[in-house]
């Protein structure tokens, strides 16, 4: 692919944020760190951004201690190919090393380009990606009311449009073109608005529930997928790429991978450390980090053993049933755009981002 190196390249002496700024740009998934003649030091994708959040790097980490830490876990050496590399030679290593990206260096180690996995696929190949996609659509939108006595919470507008219909605008670019909706209140408006899927370039199956499932109950009224299966509530408003995170759960192989997304508590008092009687440190209103959950799912076909048809279920209640099982799940953190639209100041919000261009219209 021909691409401004500028887009890709970066310095040792930038932080996590400005990669993510790079990786955004570029629109390729990896930033190259190099030193001021454009010799390659380093490579980092976007799970290795993830990864490192995951591990506690706030955003403005140097770019070098990532580098450190990769190096040292498990990727000690960027992969990396001459001009006169053949395709078939960079398709075997991306196969053998499970990466998307490969830098193309001259004798002198310095970067003169970058080939991709789509570089070397054909255009029916690179738009069509091997994942179904579920939304879940059957919520009563109890708390956004009296806006969903008329209208169920996926068809309130967003900008010029109903929420639901910008999730699978989503799914569609991302390369997703078969899409299940389940539905359970005011299921027919669903399907009247949407109708096949042909209009919005998808094919849609409708999964209705006769009493509500919970988050992953529904799944048990579907056939086991051939391929992995994208899940995503229906009240959420993202702009995560998907195609990174199937990247993600396939790295990782993960049974299950979740996303989650950064979550800050600022406790507005002095917390007092005790031991017994006595007092042993004091923290100034600290503020406390978490991962909660982002409502957005990969499964591999394997988890439907543990999904039985008209079996209320909840996603949570799925997650702990594989780690007792001890099957590998992952997380996935969102560093994209995220709202879980739920209450009405969630929906105002939305309608400000799109005004203010902070979600893409």
């Amino acid at each position: 692919m021909a691409v401004d190196l500028s887009d890709l390249c970066i310095s040792s002496g930038s932080v996590i944020r400005q990669v993510i700024e790079k990786i955004n740009l570029n629109g390729l998934g990896i930033a190259l760190v190099v030193d001021d003649k454009r010799i390659l030091i380093g490579t980092i994708t976007d799970g290795d951004v993830r990864r490192a959040i995951l591990v506690g790097n706030d955003l403005d980490s140097p770019v070098d201690e990532l580098l450190k830490n990769k190096a040292s876990i498990y990727s000690p050496k960027p992969i990396t190919v001459s001009p006169r590399a053949e395709r078939s030679e960079m398709l075997r290593l991306m196969k053998e090393y499970v990466i998307h990206q490969l830098p193309v260096l001259d004798d002198d180690g310095r970067v003169i380009a970058l080939v991709t996995m789509d570089d070397l696929l054909t255009e029916e190949e690179q738009q069509k990606l091997p994942l179904q996609a579920v939304v879940m659509a059957g919520g009563f939108g109890t708390r956004l009311r009296p806006l969903t006595e008329e209208l169920p919470k996926p068809l309130l507008p967003v900008g010029d449009r109903p929420l639901l219909e910008r999730t699978i605008e989503q799914l569609r670019q991302a390369g997703i073109r078969n899409v299940s909706i389940t539905t359970h209140f005011m299921a027919e408006k669903i399907k009247q608005h949407f109708g096949d899927g042909n209009v919005f370039g998808v094919d849609i199956n409708y999964v209705e529930e006769i009493t509500p499932l919970g988050t992953a109950g529904a799944l048990g009224l579907m056939d086991t997928p051939k391929d992995p299966l994208l899940v995503i509530n229906g009240d959420i408003l993202t702009q995560v790429n998907f195609r990174a995170m199937l990247a993600f759960h396939r790295q990782n192989q993960a049974a299950l991978t979740v996303a989650v997304r950064r979550f800050e508590f600022k406790v507005p008092y002095g917390v007092i450390k005790s031991e017994g009687p006595f007092v042993k440190g004091l923290s100034e209103k600290p503020v406390l980090n978490f991962f909660v959950n982002a409502g957005i799912y990969l499964l591999e076909p394997s988890v439907y053993e543990y999904i039985h048809s008209d079996q209320h279920l909840d996603m949570t209640e799925l997650i702990q049933i594989l780690l007792d099982n001890d099957c590998k799940v992952a997380s996935f953190p969102i560093v994209e755009y995220w709202l879980d639209i739920g209450q009405h100041t969630d929906y105002e919000q939305a309608q400000q981002d799109i005004k203010d261009g902070r979600l893409h219209s």
